[in-house]
């Protein structure tokens, strides 16, 4: 079973950039993703406006029964979520990798245009690479 569900790229507008589904069980269309992302972005900013404690970023982990959410944002807004099995300790280190990875290949692409969908092969290919060696790592511990 795969420890990452899906991936979500969301930009600071809240428009859902780029997802990824990498579970076999539970895919959703299109609409729901795109449902899914506009609803994280909006409480996001809730907490941060309701957070008692100053400088705060807004949720960074979310826990269910069934799945945990983890989400990173970037200086510029954009926010990167993903969603895996629940109690998974390491996803802070791949969501800031996939950052890189983002920066790397998509902002550094001259036919990129910002707050766009993204469409870089490259991006993608390393991308699947990083979860693949995620996915061993998980299961060398």
């Amino acid at each position: 079973m795969a420890a990452i569900y899906s991936l979500f790229i969301i930009n600071k507008s809240g428009g859902l950039i780029f997802y990824k589904d990498y579970g076999s069980a539970g895919r959703m269309d299109t609409n729901d993703s795109l449902r899914l992302a506009s609803l994280w972005h909006s409480m996001h900013a809730i907490s941060q406006q309701l957070s008692p404690t100053i400088g705060c970023t807004g949720i960074e982990l979310l826990e269910a029964d069934t799945f945990d959410l983890h989400c990173f944002q970037s200086l510029t807004g954009t926010k990167f979520f993903v969603v895996c099995e629940p109690g998974i300790q390491h996803m802070e280190a791949l969501l800031k990798h996939i950052y890189e990875l983002y920066t790397d290949y998509v902002l550094k692409n001259p036919f990129y245009e910002m707050e766009m969908p993204i469409r870089c092969e490259l991006f993608e290919l390393n991308l699947s690479q990083a979860i693949r060696k995620d996915r061993i790592g998980l299961v060398g511990r």
